[in-house]
């Protein structure tokens, strides 16, 4: 890697404030494999990151930092952070409403059609405040990158930011990712024109693209082939646009095992599994943890479970299902209504099946990063059934955390079925007879046949660590 300085761009950055008692600000450093495998990277060069403030906290502390660039770099390793504060009204345009309550329901094609989307004037104005929001970030960028820097756009509330670059900038070397699986072009055109062809032809700013599907990259092609008569070469991915050829590139990100076994090691950790050992005693474990989006699918995976016990009852009193689902979006209306609706069906199979000696489902619907590592290590079974998922690393940080050979049970619609498919049992995310067979026979396996089955899935769960996947993209710029 040459010393070129690099720029990353996400709605999220890598440190995040809270208010202490005293009034100060506390801050903490962002956890997990992806932000510390790109911090890493960008840390030795001549890195910044530019993000969004998402609470009051860090509003307070990107006014209080000179030209909002926090003084972190002793906590960073040198790498500086520039904190948006995005007025209220357009970040909440931006984000809530066009990015999280219409483009992740397009990309995940979650749209009930015969009732939404509609496209009134509201989402018009709305769709201004998405624009305001990335010409924030670019505005940022061009005013921090030195000549010939790289520049790491990451996912869909960005989707702009490369073409404005690209015009402002064209000395920039530009990567965009989508973190998110991306709509084939049939549903993609739901959007109002305008917005599609915007959104693609922001992307096309980038030099290079990059998805963690060839499934999703393909589906990105064929939107630019239909909705820009673009010329596109599905076999090499390339898209020419505009008098530019753009590459499209596949990184599949894997776990970080490093950074896993750190945070397993937290005493924290074995305090939840011993907790956890006591309320499920010595019964076979079904494991899921997930934030509670409807991309994921917990209702299915939950009525699957209650299918399991009516139709092997032979697992009843031997078997408890740990279902740890963290909130997640709260200010989409639809959102609630999907927790409400979990909350209530693993009521509905506690009632049904619950002896005074045994509860046949744990749900807990709150953030507990120590409790989820634990239930990793006691798994017998871990349960991912996405509707679709850009990739979900869920499903590959539990074999490598595995201490029972856990059988993964895992949706052909995850992108991490890709790797994974011919070690896993993989199912229907919409069959629940089959998921629950799926279920049945995880728990049956011979321990030889599940050791295999586990060990081939670490190593293919960790075959291209975030460090590693951030670099990729970095050099398919050069």
């Amino acid at each position: 890697m040459d010393k070129a300085q690099i720029l990353i761009a996400s709605n999220r950055g890598p440190v995040s404030f809270s208010t202490a008692e005293d009034g100060s600000l506390e801050f903490r450093r962002g956890g997990g494999g992806l932000v510390s495998g790109m911090t890493s990277v960008a840390t030795e060069v001549d890195g910044i990151w530019v993000c969004a403030a998402l609470s009051e906290a860090d509003r307070r502390a990107a006014a209080e930092a000179p030209d909002a660039r926090l003084d972190l770099a002793h906590d960073l390793d040198g790498m500086r952070v520039h904190m948006l504060d995005i007025p209220e009204e357009t970040f909440t345009g931006a984000y809530t409403e066009i990015a999280n309550s219409t483009l992740w329901f397009v990309q995940h094609m979650l749209y009930a059609t015969p009732n939404k989307p509609s496209f009134g004037s509201d989402f018009r104005e709305r769709w201004k405040d998405y624009e305001a929001y990335n010409n924030a970030f670019a505005e940022a960028l061009v005013a921090g990158a030195a000549d010939g820097a790289r520049v790491a756009v990451q996912d869909y509330h960005l989707s702009l930011v490369p073409r404005i670059l690209r015009a402002r900038r064209p000395d920039l070397r530009i990567a965009h990712f989508s973190h998110t699986p991306w709509a084939p072009p049939e549903y993609f055109r739901l959007l109002p024109e305008h917005v599609a062809r915007d959104l693609l032809e922001g992307m096309l700013g980038a030099d290079r693209l990059g998805f963690h599907s060839p499934r999703w990259a393909d589906a990105f092609l064929r939107c630019c082939a239909e909705v820009l008569n673009a010329d596109v070469d599905l076999d090499k991915r390339t898209v020419e646009h505009g008098g530019r050829v753009v590459g499209v590139g596949v990184h599949a990100l894997g776990a970080d095992e490093e950074d896993l076994r750190a945070s397993a090691a937290d005493p924290r950790v074995a305090e939840r599994e011993e907790t956890l050992r006591e309320v499920v005693g010595d019964t076979a474990l079904i494991v899921r943890v997930d934030r509670t989006e409807l991309s994921k699918n917990i209702v299915r995976g939950l009525e699957a479970y209650r299918e399991l016990l009516r139709e092997r009852p032979e697992w009843i009193g031997r078997v408890t299902h740990l279902a740890f689902a963290y909130p997640s979006r709260g200010d989409v209306p639809e959102y609630r209504e999907y927790t409400d609706a979990v909350l209530r069906v693993a009521k509905e199979i506690n009632e049904e099946f619950a002896t005074p000696e045994w509860q046949p489902l744990v749900l807990e619907v709150n953030d507990d990063y120590p409790r989820s590592l634990a239930s990793f290590r006691m798994a017998d079974v871990l349960l991912v059934n996405p509707i679709r998922d850009g990739m979900n690393l869920v499903a590959k940080e539990g074999p490598v955390l595995s201490e029972r050979d856990s059988v993964l049970v895992l949706s052909r619609e995850a992108g991490a079925a890709d790797e994974l498919s011919g070690h896993a049992l993989m199912v229907n995310p919409y069959d629940t007879v089959e998921t629950a067979e799926a279920l049945h026979r995880a728990l049956s396996m011979e321990a030889g046949e599940r050791r295999r089955r586990r060990e081939a899935l670490r190593e293919a769960s960790v075959a291209l660590p975030p460090r590693r996947w951030f670099q990729e993209q970095l050099r398919s710029l050069d």
